[in-house]
This record gives C-alpha cells, structure tokens and sequence, in this order.
C-alpha cells in the first residue's frame, strides 16, 4: 500500500485514539465513545493531512508540486474544520436548545401543537483552534517519523 496513505490514516487513527484520553481528563470519566466521533481534542483531520504533508514534504521536499498539493489542502481541510464545521456544531446547539424552549414554552400553552424532534442535532462538528493546531503539530511528528522508518528502511 502506498505510505503516504498509511501515514495519513495512522495520523488519524492516532489522534482518534488519543481522544479517549483527553476526554478522560477533561471528564474525568473513560469513555470509548470519543474514538468514533467527530471534533474534540486533538483534530484528527488535522493530524492527517499535517502527517501526509510532513510525510511527502520530508520525502520530495518542500518545493516539489506534491508537496505543494499536501500542504494546500491540509489547510483547507485544517480551516474548514475549525470554521465552517465548528460554526455548524454551534448552529446545532442553538437549535437543540430552542427546541427545548419551545418544549417548555408549549407545555404551558395546550392549543400550541408541538412535536418535539425525535434526535437532537449533533454538536460536536468541528474544533477550537487550539485542538486544529494539537492535531496538526501531531500530524508532523507522526509524518516525520514515517519518512524517517521508510527512509531508513532504505538504508538512505
């Protein structure tokens, strides 16, 4: 398989991974729950794409067009992740939290027909700057040591 591929899914398995143990100090609770979900500490879309970067960046150099197409879109991926996604997570926590408020409010008022929504939205979309940047220094590092193994495997 190609090693660019399996440095970027490490990244992101890594940092899956390490969200057990960072919910668990945030929490103080174990929960496995956090390996299967979005947002939280440290980005693993951050790792990924930082780790195939550093990856390819270490192999071809940092002027070379593969490079240069890692790097951009790591930084799509890493800017939508703490933007876009994470304003949709904050989206989906006003709308759950007006949902219960119309709840309470229809309680009191039994002409109002109200259906409460049957899941609430997710909220946990996206990340803090802070979990982007953990997730991309991650990513480096695991990047880095990739090329390293495979450089050394080599013998170069």
């Amino acid at each position: 398989m190609n090693r660019g591929i399996v440095t970027a899914l490490a990244g992101i398995g890594i940092a899956q991974g390490l969200k057990v143990f960072t919910h668990k100090k945030a929490t103080g609770k174990w929960d496995w729950k956090p390996i299967f979900q979005t947002g939280g500490m440290p980005s693993s879309h951050s790792a990924g794409v930082a780790s195939l970067a550093a990856y390819v960046a270490a192999n071809k150099g940092t002027r070379h067009t593969e490079t240069a197409l890692a790097v951009i879109f790591g930084t799509i991926v890493m800017y939508d992740a703490q933007g876009i996604r994470r304003h949709t997570g904050e989206i989906a926590r006003l709308v759950n939290d007006l949902d219960d408020n119309i709840e309470a409010i229809s309680g009191d008022f039994p002409s109002v027909k109200y259906m409460k929504q049957e899941k609430e939205l997710n909220e946990l979309l996206g990340h803090q700057p802070i979990e982007v940047a953990t997730g991309a220094f991650l990513g480096v590092l695991i990047g880095l040591i990739s090329a390293k193994i495979e450089n050394a495997a080599r013998g170069n």
